[in-house]
């Protein structure tokens, strides 16, 4: 019987919070619709891996996933903020309402602990930097305001239900199993792919834009410390990142040193919904769950960098 259930366990950080875990020698459980994750994810697992093919969205199906589970892993969403701009009663649909059944399965299921996906797109584009928790959510898309909607629940789900609940505001997750060909492809990839190609990368806004870039061995490393931590979690939220602030025009020249060329950025109309400046304060992370970055952004960009290389070639 599976102890941890991972949804959207075929994603690109579901999947790695599964393969850490089956490395450990844990027996786990993935849903997964496969709208956005990728079977190849699931099919690299080695290990004790059972697999349920459905949407977050269908309790009946969410239900009989959460069965013995004792912890958790809620990464299923309808990323992008892009795609949300477009489509927003899809991305509400999916990361509000399928949520809330995941909690709710949860709870009648007897889960102890759900650790949440949550966004650092909550903050929203308030100047003040670095992003502490304690600041007012000021959300610009309905991907942000799904994703902070989905901090609340976990909060009252808790309040209501005793479940213990913990919420991590991701920022800017990258790794080599980021997929690179969606439309909807986060920077690092769609860099790192133009570079190989040759190809000059696409900078939406004048590149001045600063983000906190995290690798994914970081975030994985961060959901398993919020398993295992001693500490009640009561709805807590706290921040996942490096707190390394780089500029989309550094990251190019970073990208850039890896391929051994100089890229000649296309600089477009900045997107609606986009936040300007990102920086995170991770001192709530650390107090609470004993996070600590592992990998720093030139490293990370180097793995990642070999990886893709090594995918086309």
């Amino acid at each position: 019987m599976a102890r941890y259930l991972v949804t959207g366990g075929a994603g690109f950080i579901g999947s790695s919070i599964a393969e850490e875990l089956l490395a450990k020698g844990e027996k786990v459980r993935i849903l997964d619709d496969f709208s956005t994750g990728r079977r190849s994810n699931v099919e690299s697992l080695k290990g004790a891996v059972e697999v349920v093919e459905g949407s977050i969205t269908d309790a009946e199906v969410t239900a009989r996933a959460m069965k013995g589970v004792e912890v958790v892993f809620h990464e299923a969403a309808l990323p992008s903020v892009a795609r949300s701009v477009e489509n927003p009663p899809v991305s509400m649909h999916v990361n509000v309402q399928g949520t809330t059944v995941v909690l709710d399965c949860a709870r009648h299921a007897g889960v102890r602990r759900l650790v949440f996906a949550a966004s650092s797109s909550a903050y929203g584009d308030t100047p003040t930097l670095p992003k502490i928790e304690t600041m007012d959510p000021s959300p610009r898309s309905p991907y942000a305001v799904s994703k902070l909607t989905g901090e609340h629940l976990l909060r009252v789900f808790h309040l209501l239900y005793g479940i213990e609940t913990l919420s991590l505001r991701y920022f800017n997750v990258f790794g080599p199993r980021q997929d690179p060909a969606s439309h909807y492809a986060a920077v690092i990839p769609r860099f790192i792919t133009a570079a190989l190609k040759g190809q000059r990368p696409v900078v939406f806004g004048d590149g001045e834009q600063t983000r906190d870039f995290c690798f994914i061995e970081n975030t994985v490393s961060a959901n398993l410390l919020a398993a295992s931590a001693s500490q009640k979690l009561t709805g807590q939220v706290v921040n996942v990142a490096c707190g390394e602030r780089i500029s989309l025009n550094q990251l190019l020249g970073f990208v850039g040193e890896q391929a051994g060329a100089k890229l000649d950025p296309i600089y477009e109309k900045a997107r609606a919904g986009d936040v300007r400046d990102s920086l995170a304060d991770i001192a709530a992370a650390r107090a609470l769950i004993g996070y600590e970055p592992l990998v720093t952004v030139k490293d990370g960009l180097a793995r990642t960098f070999a990886a893709f290389k090594s995918f086309t070639t």
